[in-house]
């Protein structure tokens, strides 16, 4: 048996499930604000595009977390950054309760939303250098596993939740009450996981961020982490069919009620089981090649959905395939990245890699978009299909061209 294995193995770890605990605020906050916030100010009578704005602020800091990942790196604790990260997101949803639901509200709220989604995005910052340091290889299929599970039920949460209490409380700030409590309990988790040792600090900062830079070039440079950063790229495991699905339900002549329920608090418990499925599968085999089967797998879901009768029932059945095959990609996913970055600054790698990895998701979204428009629900899902195909063409020549390179160490 692998010496570092046996070692690992005899050392005590976290349970996996802990880091899912760990990360539902984040996902509370983006259903909280997409779906509860959302329903709740346009029942109000605030208009569609002001809505639309202040939910697109709240996107934003998710997109550029990148920049302020090193922070997490160099500075404080692990743990003080997730206490004070998940206080101020608390904080900022119990303040969304207090303004009154009217338009002119809205430019604070905009500046509260941004402040509660800067807060959240520390909240998975700080998770994953903990996740990253905290979890045995053996088992960083299954940690994946639960942390997109994690993600995807705050946001059921957030949503499905927040909006119920909504409409069954005659007080406004109940449910941002009851969502910001169970945000802040998440903290209590953090007794259940271990602090790493900090590796890349120095007195000086100037000597701290160059062993941060160095710790990441090592890691890109590395072959399984320019593997890693290619699958960023590549048109593969997507998911970008599922942003359509409400757009495109008149094709499978789908009710607005078929709608909510294939594309709402179900699909997002299905993708969280794939996430677990997809996590224990990543630990009994090669991660790339799991992660490639995932892929090959959500192909065939998309032809199966194309040439499948286009009815209601059709419509339910393959997009709950879908969802399920998108948890397995969630987590094949993770578990790449997870196993390329090592230790060292954990935080800031997968902060990387995550950020870059909307950008085949965007590009895609785009491309079936066109693709609806020109040749209808068939056309859109062969082009989801043939991107997916693309991808692990590309993958696997060019894992066939590293494979007879000089093999480059991992990151540590």
């Amino acid at each position: 048996m692998d010496e570092t294995l046996s070692a690992q193995t005899l050392r005590k770890h976290s349970h996996p499930i802990i880091f899912m605990f760990l990360l539902l605020p984040f996902g509370v906050t983006t259903g909280f604000v997409t779906v509860s916030f959302a329903y709740i100010f346009s029942k109000a009578g605030v208009s569609t595009d002001a809505v639309a704005a202040l939910v697109g602020a709240s996107l934003l800091p998710q997109i550029i977390r990148f920049l302020w990942a090193p922070l997490v790196d160099v500075t404080l604790t692990l743990k003080k950054w997730y206490v004070l990260s998940g206080l101020v997101t608390a904080a900022a949803i119990f303040a969304t309760g207090i303004l009154p639901l009217k338009e002119s509200s809205l430019p604070w709220l905009t500046i509260i939303v941004i402040i509660m989604n800067v807060g959240s995005s520390f909240l998975t910052i700080t998770t994953s250098g903990l996740a990253a340091h905290d979890t045995p290889e053996h088992l960083k299929g299954r940690m994946s596993g639960y942390l997109n599970a994690g993600n995807l039920g705050g946001t059921g949460v957030g949503g499905g939740v927040g909006l119920w209490l909504a409409e069954h409380s005659s007080h406004q700030w109940v449910s941002p009450a009851v969502l910001a409590i169970s945000c802040a309990l998440c903290c209590l988790a953090l007794f259940f996981v271990k602090e790493p040792a900090v590796s890349v600090r120095t007195e000086k900062v100037s000597a701290t961020m160059l062993n941060l830079l160095k710790d990441v070039w090592n890691t890109l440079k590395a072959r399984i982490g320019f593997l890693a950063l290619l699958l960023s790229f590549l048109p593969l495991c997507t998911g970008a069919a599922s942003n359509l699905w409400a757009a495109v339900a008149s094709g499978w002549h789908a009710s607005a009620g078929t709608v909510e329920l294939a594309t709402g608090v179900a699909s997002g418990l299905i993708t969280a089981a794939g996430c677990l499925v997809g996590g224990w599968i990543c630990d009994r085999m090669h991660k790339q090649k799991a992660y490639i089967l995932f892929g090959v797998l959500q192909v065939l879901c998309a032809w199966g959905m194309a040439y499948s009768p286009h009815t209601q029932l059709m419509y339910i059945i393959w997009t709950s395939l879908y969802s399920f095959t998108l948890g397995f990609a969630y987590a094949g996913f993770s578990a790449v990245v997870f196993e390329a970055i090592g230790r060292g600054a954990a935080s800031t790698k997968y902060t990387m890699y995550s950020s870059l990895s909307n950008f085949p998701i965007y590009y895609v979204t785009i491309i079936e978009g066109i693709a609806y428009t020109k040749w209808g629900p068939r056309g859109m899902l062969n082009t989801e299909a043939a991107c997916g195909v693309v991808g692990i063409v590309l993958f696997l020549i060019l894992l066939q061209f590293m494979n007879k390179s000089k093999p480059l160490p991992a990151a540590t």
